[in-house]
C-alpha cells in the first residue's frame, strides 16, 4: 500500500512539473534587450505633482476595495470603473451599436468621418472594464483619427471563457470592415487599438486577421499590452514595487510557485498560457501591419511590450516601442490632466497619420 502511494505521488509530481515545463513556452530572454526601435520620454528625473495626483486616485480605489467583502469586489470594481470618469467633459457622442451580435458603442467626435474607423478593445484584466469606463481614451482616438471609434463590450471572465472575448473581437472586426455608424458602408481606413488586456486582444486579433487573409488594419496601437500569459517577463517582478496600478492585483499571486501559476492559468483560460491566442509574443510575428506599442518604464508589463516589439522587428514587421517614465500602467486614462497622456496621444496621432499615407484603399 505504501509503495502504491509513493508511486502515485512520484508520478503525479512528474506529470505536474513536466506539464509546467511545456506550459511555459519558449525562452524569450533573447528579446529582453532595449533594442534599436525604442523611444523614451520623460518630464523630469522624479515624479511630479501630476503623478502624485494620479497615484492618490488609484490608492483611493485600492483602499475602497479593501473594505469590501471579497465576494462583492468584482461587481463593485466594475461599477466603480464605469463611473470613474463620469464627470469628464466629452465633446464626442456615444451611440449604442450591435456589431454582429457584440454589444458596442460608436464614439463620434465632432466631424468624425464614418469611413475612417477604429476598433477599440478596452482593458480590465479580462474581468472588468467596458466602453463606458474607457471613454476618455476612445473619445481621444475619434478626435485624433478624425473618424468613428467602435468600442466593444466583449464578454468578460469569469462568467464567460477567455475564448469568448477573443471571438467577440473577431466578429466585431469583420463587421467593422463593412458597417459604420450610418449602416452598411465600406471602410476607407481601419485601425485597431487596445490597452492592457485589450492590447493583448488587439495583438491576438491582428495575427488572426493575417492568417485568415482578411483586410489588414492600416495600423495598430497597443497601450501597456499584456503579451505573455505565462508571466515570464522580467519586469513582472522587478517592477512590482513601482507599479501602483497592477501590483495590488498581482502581489499575492506572484508569491506562488511558477508551476502553480502555469497550471492555474491553464485551468482559468482553458488553454495553455503559452498559446499565442492569449500570449501573442509566442506566436508568428511576421507580416504584421504597422504597430505602435506604448508602455510605462515602471509598470510590470513593460517587458511584455519590449519582448513583443523586439521579436516582431526580428521577424520583419514594422513595430515601434515608446516608453514613458514615472507613469502608471495605461496612464492614457488620465488625459488631459497628465502631461504624459497628452504626449502619448500626440505620438499616436503622428503615427496613425503616417500609417494612413500608405493605406490600402478598399476594393
Amino acid at each position: 500500500m505504501t509503495e502504491t502511494i509513493v508511486t502515485i505521488l512520484v508520478a503525479g509530481t512528474a506529470i505536474w512539473f513536466i506539464g509546467a515545463y511545456f506550459l511555459r513556452g519558449d525562452d524569450l530572454k533573447v528579446f529582453d534587450t532595449p533594442g534599436a526601435v525604442g523611444e523614451s520620454f520623460t518630464t523630469g528625473d522624479s515624479p511630479n505633482a501630476e503623478h502624485r495626483a494620479v497615484l492618490a486616485s488609484i490608492d483611493g480605489i485600492n483602499h475602497a476595495l479593501r473594505s469590501i467583502p471579497r465576494t462583492e469586489r468584482l461587481s463593485r470594481l466594475r461599477a466603480y470603473m464605469d463611473g470613474m470618469f463620469a464627470g469628464h467633459p466629452f465633446e464626442a457622442r456615444f451611440v449604442p451599436a450591435d456589431a454582429a451580435g457584440v454589444p458596442a458603442e460608436w464614439v463620434l467626435a465632432p466631424g468624425a468621418d464614418s469611413k475612417r474607423r477604429t476598433l477599440y478593445i478596452h482593458g480590465g484584466a479580462y474581468i472588468f472594464g467596458s466602453p463606458r469606463s474607457h471613454r476618455v481614451i476612445t473619445s481621444r482616438f475619434s478626435e485624433i483619427t478624425g473618424g468613428a471609434v467602435l468600442a466593444i463590450d466583449y464578454r468578460l471572465m469569469p462568467e464567460h471563457p477567455r475564448m469568448a472575448g477573443i471571438e467577440d473581437c473577431r466578429s466585431a472586426y469583420r463587421w467593422l470592415l463593412d458597417f459604420g455608424p450610418n449602416g452598411a458602408e465600406a471602410a476607407s481606413v481601419i485601425y485597431v487599438a487596445g490597452d492592457s488586456a485589450g492590447g493583448n486582444l488587439a495583438l491576438s486579433l491582428i495575427a488572426w486577421v493575417r492568417d485568415q487573409g482578411l483586410r489588414a488594419p492600416d495600423a495598430v496601437v497597443a497601450l501597456s499590452p499584456a503579451t505573455d500569459s505565462t508571466l515570464s517577463s522580467p519586469s513582472i517582478k522587478t517592477n512590482l514595487a513601482t507599479d501602483a496600478m497592477l501590483a495590488p492585483l498581482f502581489k499575492q499571486i506572484l508569491k506562488l510557485r511558477r508551476s502553480v501559476l502555469l497550471w492555474s492559468a491553464l485551468v482559468q483560460n482553458r488553454m495553455s498560457p503559452s498559446n499565442p491566442l492569449i500570449s501573442p509574443v509566442f506566436g508568428d510575428l511576421s507580416n504584421l501591419p504597422p504597430i505602435l506599442v506604448q508602455a510605462s518604464e515602471v509598470e510590470m508589463l513593460r517587458d511584455d511590450s519590449r519582448r513583443y516589439v523586439n521579436k516582431a522587428v526580428a521577424a520583419g514587421s514594422p513595430v515601434r516601442l515608446q516608453t514613458w517614465n514615472h507613469v502608471v500602467h495605461a496612464w492614457h486614462l488620465f488625459d488631459p490632466a497628465l502631461t504624459e497622456a497628452r504626449q502619448a496621444f500626440e505620438e499616436i496621432r503622428k503615427f496613425l497619420a503616417g500609417a494612413s499615407k500608405g493605406r490600402r484603399q478598399p476594393d
